[in-house]
């Protein structure tokens, strides 16, 4: 009974994070501070459905996959 009770709270924790995820990804907008799963700090600068360009200081840019964004810089800190 046990394992199988854990296996059902593991589903649904993944499950949740799963939304959350998803609400962060359909909610991002130019000019949000985020920080991708790697740990990378940026600005986004432009965005479209594949691609998120982030500003990294000092006039550096660069582009990621759009999944890679992990969280808003503000929920870290």
């Amino acid at each position: 009974l046990l394992p199988f009770l854990l296996l059902v709270f593991m589903m649904f924790t993944q499950r949740k994070r799963a939304q959350q995820i998803q609400a962060l990804q359909a909610g991002l907008a130019v000019g949000d501070e985020v920080v991708t799963t790697s740990g990378l700090y940026g600005t986004i600068v432009a965005l479209d459905e594949q691609v998120v360009t982030l500003d990294t200081g000092a006039g550096t840019t660069v582009r990621y996959d759009r999944r890679a964004i992990g969280s808003r810089a503000s929920e870290v800190a």
